[in-house]
């Protein structure tokens, strides 16, 4: 089956069938001024031989003046704005729980991952206080945010597997915040994979095959 797109609460979404019984749930958020089918073409490398369902939420926000969608306005750089990440934030959580139910798959056999604002949801999801504990998080040129209401919930993630590749040029997310949020993490107990390249506020092509065994991996555990 190819991809196709539905909706759920708030949210549209893309989708991608497995090519026969489902071994977990890769969710894959896409950055600012993009959309859904963004990381739907990333799931082919990721995941070649189609052995997990696929989701790539589309963000709500169509900011004036901007182009594609986002997933929340800016207060200042690292620092979401409030209401708007609140919003989003309730809305993934919400398909999250929808598809865990449709699917039959556990939140502890999905990946959550994402690009740019698409990596700090991730990151939100995966780690925040109360939520489910996933798989493994996979977050290119992301941050963990600084914002009221929201809290990491680290201990409780003692062991999860997270992937971090950020782009030592990237004018727009400096990879100190990739740093900060490795070590962060490392000092938590997490299991850390940390990748470094020579690009900009993009995903390194050359970092896909090596998520795609780490996606393997992560769920293998």
């Amino acid at each position: 089956m190819g991809a196709s797109q539905g909706a759920t609460s708030e949210l549209l979404f893309g989708e991608r069938a497995p090519a026969g019984e489902a071994e977990g749930l890769l969710v894959l958020h896409h950055g600012r001024g993009s959309d859904e089918h963004e990381l739907l073409r990333a799931a082919d490398v990721l995941d070649p031989q189609r052995r997990l369902h696929v989701i790539t939420p589309r963000g709500p926000l169509a900011p004036e003046g901007t182009s594609g969608r986002h997933w929340y306005l800016v207060d200042s750089p690292g620092h979401p704005d409030r209401a708007s990440f609140g919003d989003s934030y309730a809305a993934l959580s919400e398909l999250l729980e929808d598809r865990w139910r449709c699917t039959g798959i556990a939140p502890e056999r999905t990946i959550l991952g994402g690009f740019s604002m698409g990596a700090v949801m991730s990151y939100t999801l995966g780690l925040g206080s109360g939520r489910p504990r996933p798989a493994g998080i996979l977050a290119i040129s992301g941050f963990l945010p600084a914002i009221e209401g929201w809290q990491a919930d680290l201990p409780a993630r003692s062991g999860l597997p997270v992937l971090i590749a950020h782009g030592v040029r990237d004018p727009l997310i400096d990879v100190a915040h990739a740093r900060d949020v490795r070590d962060r993490l490392l000092g938590a107990g997490l299991e850390v994979s940390y990748c470094e390249s020579e690009v900009s506020h993009r995903i390194d092509p050359r970092l896909l095959a090596d998520a795609a065994t780490w996606v393997s991996g992560a769920l293998a555990r």
